[in-house]
């Protein structure tokens, strides 16, 4: 007598009619034991999520983050991750999106209609700059740049439809720091929402709603990743109607993150801290280096005493990132500055921050915008690795030899 197969008793056990080994697979019974633990969360992969009866999948679709009803909406995985970053921010509730951009968006949606008005700091991040010249303006919602280093300046900015302010600390490329509390209070001053790009603050140099802002967004690509092999940001709130509003453009926009990218964060979360100091150690010693140079006239960095926003650093920050710009001799050639950065052996030229290796890019400033902190020159922005501070200082000094 042929013995029965588990598998093929726990299917009849069911009541189906399956004798193929295909629909078998497919509506296989087995189901681990629970019980088990282990330090890493549990990957979840899925875009079907399976409801017990009709009763359930009718009243689950009301009940949020509190349930699941299709893997676009969340998983175990992706809930796990989100209570973590917004822990980290010192916020309740958070939203993923596949990368910062996506996240910028993601708020820009929620809190922006034709007819209103936001407002960007002089200083922003170049894509969310272009995403309001072309994409917001097209659909009828205006945008103006405004001084970050001039709080009162911002206020007088205000209009009526004012309805979003950006806040970036410090600037993209040229590295200012406002003054957080007088810059967020005057965006806030007649009722618009605050907004805050806090990924190189990382939820670890200064807690972003301390100072009052409505929302912290984070490119975790940078810090939480760690890795530079994961594209992923957040948006993260505590005030209740603010993230329902977020989390109704999240829905609506379709926009999801895959599991295996949140287990990549998850795993890397818990030595942030570590990492983060390292690179900030190492960053303000090279820059320091640096800015005794003969090329060098400017170092921007916050920590830097002399650099354009020190003293608001000093006052609001913990920690600072491993990320930074010099601006080299004006008298310079700008195809110097370039062979400077082709010479370089340890730093590899690419764009992003906060992975294991070292990075330069050159900047054309001037097309970019011409800030009045910055001493004329040509810039070059360092996000410094977890390379052994005297090999990276060695590495600057022989492309320093080669091209001046």
């Amino acid at each position: 007598m042929t013995q029965e197969l588990p598998e093929q008793a726990g299917i009849a056990g069911q009541g189906l009619n399956a004798q193929d080994p295909i629909t078998q697979q497919i509506h296989h019974p087995y189901s681990p034991p629970s019980g088990f633990e282990a330090f890493p969360p549990a990957v979840h992969k899925a875009s079907t999520v399976m409801f017990k009866d009709v009763a359930a999948l009718r009243s689950r679709m009301t009940q949020g983050k509190q349930g699941y009803t299709y893997g676009l909406h969340g998983t175990p995985t992706t809930y796990t991750l989100e209570q973590r970053i917004a822990s980290l921010e010192g916020g309740l509730h958070c939203e993923l999106a596949p990368s910062g951009l996506a996240a910028i968006t993601i708020v820009n949606m929620a809190f922006l209609k034709a007819g209103d008005e936001v407002l960007l700091p002089a200083n922003v991040y170049g894509p969310s700059k272009e995403q309001a010249r072309t994409l917001l303006s097209g659909w009828g919602i205006s945008w103006r740049l405004y001084d970050p280093m001039d709080p009162a300046g911002l206020a007088a900015m205000l209009r009526p439809n004012t309805r979003l302010v950006w806040v970036e600390a410090p600037g993209s490329v040229t590295m200012e720091f406002p003054d957080l509390t007088a810059l967020v209070a005057a965006a806030k001053s007649q009722g618009a929402v605050c907004a805050l790009d806090n990924t190189w603050g990382a939820g670890l140099a200064f807690n972003a709603f301390d100072f009052g802002v409505d929302v912290s967004m984070h490119a975790l690509t940078k810090y939480p990743s760690g890795g530079a092999d994961v594209l992923m940001g957040s948006v993260v709130t505590r005030d209740e109607a603010l993230h329902q509003g977020i989390h109704q453009a999240h829905a609506t926009l379709g926009i999801g993150v895959a599991a295996n990218d949140c287990e990549l964060v998850l795993r890397s979360l818990p030595s942030i801290r570590v990492r983060y100091d390292a690179h900030d150690q190492s960053a303000r010693a090279l820059a320091a280096w640096l800015g005794d140079q003969p090329q060098i006239t400017q170092v921007l960095h916050p920590a830097v005493p002399g650099s354009p926003g020190h003293e608001h650093w000093k006052r609001h920050c913990k920690a600072a990132a491993g990320l930074f710009s010099v601006m080299f001799d004006a008298r310079l050639e700008a195809r110097q500055v370039d062979a400077f950065v082709d010479a370089l052996q340890l730093f590899h030229l690419g764009y992003s921050w906060g992975g294991p290796m070292s990075l330069a890019v050159p900047y054309d400033l001037p097309a970019m915008r011409e800030p009045a902190h910055c001493l004329p020159g040509h810039l070059v922005r360092f996000s410094i690795g977890l390379e052994a501070v005297e090999d990276l200082r060695s590495d600057l000094q022989q492309a320093l030899q080669q091209a001046f």
